[in-house]
């Protein structure tokens, strides 16, 4: 090496060179955070999710129009299905404390396509009620164990799989939206039993495919960054300790059933999952709030609906890997919170704009807006991820995870709600308000939760071997 450093600068420069030309999706895929199992996880959930886009795109229709429900009873039906499926994260989490999570997760898949495949035999409203609760009970119950199975194979680099997840989701969802479509234009009894059949079939395959995993270390705990530990190491990679399961790591100590916490004393942590709800409303935004606003408040046409969730379909399998790299560790994620806030806030100005121009000036400010949202979508699935695993204890990090799985199924049930009872009644000064309250509340989070980093930190520092205080 010559003294002015050069050689080591070039190889330095080739070394980051191979890193961004091995960083692409497909890459990625090919060797993902966790190998073997993480591959397997990644393809159950592209499969589970191909038949869960064929389900969302028919499921209406099929209840209106073979099963024979009215509006009400539709209506009674999403929203006691909603209610049943904000139980299944803590559900989950509680159980994944004291069972495998592989087991948990294959019997929620078998659960699903029991309930879905009973839809072909019931046709009255008062047994549909349980049927369909249970269907949203087990997605919401298998959401949570999939992101704890992630979190504990993937270890440090659980942003990168993270991405990797959403990207296999949203192709999936259209997979499964495409293949809904063909049935949906065929549209007889026989066709709509076909994509009920279809989704069952998915769930049988991703509970093969789960099987063939192996149970990730470590019952009750999640890999986790834990002070100055070297990220090779807290991942658990070959020969370390973690890897092993060897005395004094986390692993070790979850399997010897370590006495934990409950999430639901801890004031801090049920803080971070009340706040996370207003989080999660760019969900609600892009499926409900969007379309609805559209078709009644804009001269742009109808036709145009489809185009978002193109727009979020596309950006999210292209842009999620990207935007998981530049959100490093619990720190970075909290700053991520803030940018969503004021991301959503500038998505739900543009739309209070829509209502006062022609075709396509509202046209061009919807889909600014959907490109908007789905930006703040990006920064969610980062932050709330890393910010739910990061403000757990680590001891008890499988109840605190479906604690917080809850701010997606509490805000399923009452976004739509929000959006039409509250928001869009109140016009274009609705958005606004909605999007000043979403920045505002960010803000919030984004303090509170670097406030209890700083408490895990100081907490965690003595019990650290070989760390300087």
């Amino acid at each position: 090496m010559t003294t002015d450093g050069r050689p080591g600068m070039r190889r330095g420069t080739e070394i980051r060179k191979a890193r961004r030309g091995e960083a692409g999706l497909l890459a990625q895929l090919r060797r993902p955070p966790g190998g073997r199992d993480a591959r397997i996880m990644l393809l159950a959930q592209l499969l589970d999710r191909a038949g869960t886009g064929v389900w969302a795109a028919s499921s209406v229709l099929y209840f209106t129009f073979v099963v024979g429900l009215d509006t009400g009873q539709l209506g009674l039906l999403v929203g006691a299905a909603g209610v049943a499926g904000i139980a299944g994260s803590p559900l989950a989490g509680h159980l994944a404390d004291r069972f495998p999570v592989r087991s948990l997760l294959i019997g929620c898949h078998l659960l699903r396509l029991v309930a879905l495949c009973a839809l072909l035999l019931v046709n009255r409203f008062d047994l549909l009620l349980p049927v369909v609760a249970v269907t949203y009970l087990g997605d919401r119950a298998a959401k949570t164990l999939e992101m704890l199975f992630a979190t504990r194979v993937a270890g440090e680099r659980r942003s990168t799989y993270q991405a990797l997840s959403r990207s296999s989701a949203n192709a999936g969802y259209a997979l499964g939206a495409g293949l809904a479509a063909i049935g949906l234009a065929v549209g007889t009894r026989g066709a709509y039993h076909v994509l009920i059949l279809a989704n069952a079939l998915s769930f049988l395959v991703a509970a093969v495919l789960v099987w063939r995993t192996r149970e990730p270390r470590g019952r009750g705990l999640v890999a986790a960054r834990t002070g100055g530990v070297p990220p090779e190491t807290a991942a658990g990679t070959p020969g370390s300790d973690a890897a092993a399961g060897a005395p004094g790591t986390d692993a070790a100590a979850g399997a010897a059933g370590a006495p934990g916490r409950s999430p639901w004393r801890d004031r801090g942590y049920l803080r971070f999952a009340l706040l996370d709800i207003p989080m999660n409303l760019d969900d609600s935004i892009l499926g409900v709030g969007l379309p609805l606003w559209l078709v009644h408040h804009t001269a742009a046409p109808h036709a145009m609906v489809p185009a978002f969730l193109v727009i979020n379909t596309v950006l999210v399998v292209v842009l999620q890997l990207r935007v998981s790299a530049m959100v490093q560790g619990p720190r970075q994620a909290a700053g991520a919170v803030a940018v969503y806030g004021l991301t959503m806030f500038a998505g739900c100005a543009l739309l209070a704009t829509a209502t006062g121009g022609g075709a396509a000036a509202a046209s061009a400010a919807l889909l600014a807006s959907a490109v908007l949202v789905t930006a703040a979508e990006l920064m969610r699935s980062v932050s709330s991820w890393e910010l739910a695993v990061s403000l757990a204890p680590k001891e008890a990090r499988a109840s605190y995870l479906g604690v917080a799985g809850t701010a997606q199924s509490v805000q399923k049930s009452a976004g739509p709600l929000l959006l039409t009872g509250a928001v869009m009644t109140a016009g274009p000064a609705g958005w606004l308000a909605l999007g000043a309250a979403v920045a505002g509340l960010s803000l919030v989070q984004r303090r509170a939760s670097l406030r209890r980093l700083d408490a895990l930190a100081e907490a965690d520092r003595p019990y650290v071997p070989g760390l300087r205080p």
